[in-house]
C-alpha cells in the first residue's frame, strides 16, 4: 500500500500513468474499458496504473477530489467488466487510498505481455469486437492493422505448439469430464424463510375470516420461528412486505448456504509437454449461465460479517474473476509461466459451484481458452460437467 500512495503522489500522466479527475462510474463504462485497452497495449515495462481523483491545475499540480465510497462496491463491477469483454485477459486491481484526507482509486493494470489486447466483444456501437487502443504520451489513440501486425510479430520467447497443452480437471490423472453432486436448495436460507413467513400470512388472513383469536396464530410462530424469535402482531400486507425482502435480507446466508456448506471446489490444470515455457499463459472459461448453477463472484463471508474463506486469512483477489451477463457465465484466471512438465493449478482458490437438483441427470459443456505469449494461437477446447443427486453417486 506503501507503494501506491507513493505512486499516487507522484504520478504524472504518461505513457504508464492516466490521471482521472472524476470516477468513471457506471456511465462511463465505454471510457474505462477504452483506457484499459490503451492502458494493456502501451509498451512499457511493468504494471501501469490508472488514478481516479486526481487532476492536474494550471500550475501542473496535483488536485484531489475525493471519489465517492460506492465506487468501490463493486458496482460497477470493473474487474468482472474487464474479463467479460477485452482479451487476452488482464490481471486488474482497484483499490481506494486516502491522499491529503481525499478518498481516491487506483487501477493497477499487471504487467501485460500478450498483445495485442482487444475486445472481444460488442460492447456499443463506439466500442466493437476487435478494437484496440495504444496510449500515446497521454492520449489514448485507436490501434490500426500495421500496429497490430508489430505487435503479434514481437511476442516474446520461441512458439510453443498448441497441442503440447492439456488442459482438464485435477485428479491422478487429467480428465475431461467431471460428475457433481447436486443440491436440494429448497434448503436455501431464503426460501426456507419464504416458506415460513408465506404460512404465517395464510394463518393471519384464516384467523381474521373466521373472527377467531391470535392464539393460533402465535401457536404458528412459535412452531415455525421457535421461541427465541417473539411474536409480533403483523398484518398479512406487513408480512407480504418482507416476503419481497426476503432474498435482499438473506443474500449472506444464502451465499454462505451455497459456496461454502454446499459448494464443489472445481479446480483445473494445466500441463505442458512442449520443449519451452509457455510465458504470461491466462485462462478463459464460458459456461452456460443455468438457474439451477450457481457459481460464486467472490469468497463468501460468515453470515454476520465475520471472515470465512479456507484459511486463516485469504487474499479475495487470489479468487478467479467471474462475470455473469445474459445467457454465459464467464471465468478468468491468469497463471503466469508454465513449466515444462508437471500439471499447474489454474485458480490459486478453487473455483466455487452448487448445483441444484433441476441439473440431475443432465450434462454441462464449458468452453475454454488458454492465451500465452509465445503460442502460435490460443488452445480451444470443451470439458464437461455431468450432475447427480449425492444419493445416487
Amino acid at each position: 500500500m506503501k507503494r501506491l500512495f507513493k505512486i499516487a503522489q507522484t504520478a504524472t500522466p504518461g505513457t504508464g500513468v492516466q490521471l482521472r479527475e472524476k470516477a468513471y462510474g457506471s456511465h462511463g463504462i465505454r471510457s474505462f474499458l477504452q483506457d484499459v485497452l490503451s492502458m494493456a497495449n502501451t509498451p512499457v515495462e511493468g504494471n501501469r496504473y490508472i488514478i481516479t481523483g486526481v487532476g492536474l491545475d494550471a500550475a501542473g499540480q496535483q488536485r484531489f477530489v475525493s471519489v465517492d465510497r460506492e465506487d468501490f462496491s463493486g458496482k460497477p463491477p470493473y474487474q468482472a467488466l474487464v474479463a467479460e469483454f477485452i482479451e487476452p485477459p488482464i490481471h486488474i486491481k482497484y483499490r481506494p487510498l486516502s491522499v491529503q484526507h481525499q478518498r481516491i482509486g487506483i487501477y493497477e493494470i499487471g504487467d501485460c505481455q500478450d498483445k495485442p489486447y482487444m475486445m472481444r466483444i460488442d460492447y456499443s456501437e463506439q466500442l466493437r469486437r476487435g478494437d484496440a487502443y495504444v496510449r500515446v504520451d497521454d492520449a489514448s489513440i485507436k490501434i490500426g492493422r500495421r500496429m497490430l501486425l508489430r505487435m503479434f510479430n514481437e511476442r516474446s520467447g520461441s512458439p510453443v505448439q498448441e497441442d503440447m497443452i492439456e488442459i482438464g480437471f485435477a485428479g491422478d490423472i487429467i480428465h475431461k469430464k467431471l460428475c457433481l453432486p447436486t443440491v436440494d436448495l429448497c434448503r436455501l436460507p431464503s426460501t426456507v424463510e419464504r416458506s415460513k413467513l408465506g404460512e404465517l400470512v395464510d394463518a393471519r388472513k384464516k384467523s381474521r375470516n373466521t373472527g377467531a383469536t391470535t392464539r393460533m396464530v402465535r401457536m404458528i410462530h412459535m412452531r415455525l420461528f421457535g421461541s427465541d424469535s417473539p411474536y409480533e402482531d403483523r398484518s398479512p400486507t406487513a408480512l407480504n412486505e418482507e416476503i419481497e425482502h426476503v432474498n435482499e435480507n438473506y443474500e449472506s446466508d444464502d451465499q454462505y448456504f451455497l459456496f461454502e456448506e454446499n459448494a464443489e471446489r472445481l479446480q483445473l490444470v494445466v500441463f505442458n509437454s512442449g520443449d519451452e515455457p509457455l510465458q504470461n499463459a491466462s485462462l478463459t472459461l464460458r459456461m452456460p449461465n443455468h438457474d439451477a448453477l450457481h457459481v460464486a463472484t467472490c469468497v463468501p463471508a460468515r453470515p454476520g460479517g465475520a471472515q470465512q474463506a479456507d484459511g486463516a486469512t485469504v487474499d479475495l483477489t487470489d479468487y478467479p474473476t467471474v462475470s455473469v451477463r445474459g445467457n454465459e457465465v464467464q471465468v478468468s484466471s491468469t497463471l503466469g509461466e508454465i513449466p515444462v512438465g508437471g500439471p499447474v493449478d489454474v485458480f490459486e482458490l478453487p473455483l466455487r459451484i452448487c448445483v441444484g437438483r433441476e441439473l440431475d441427470g443432465k450434462q454441462m459443456n464449458i468452453r475454454y481458452k488458454l492465451f500465452g505469449s509465445n503460442l502460435r494461437q490460443p488452445v480451444e477446447g470443451c470439458l464437461a460437467l455431468s450432475f447427480r443427486s449425492a444419493v445416487e453417486n
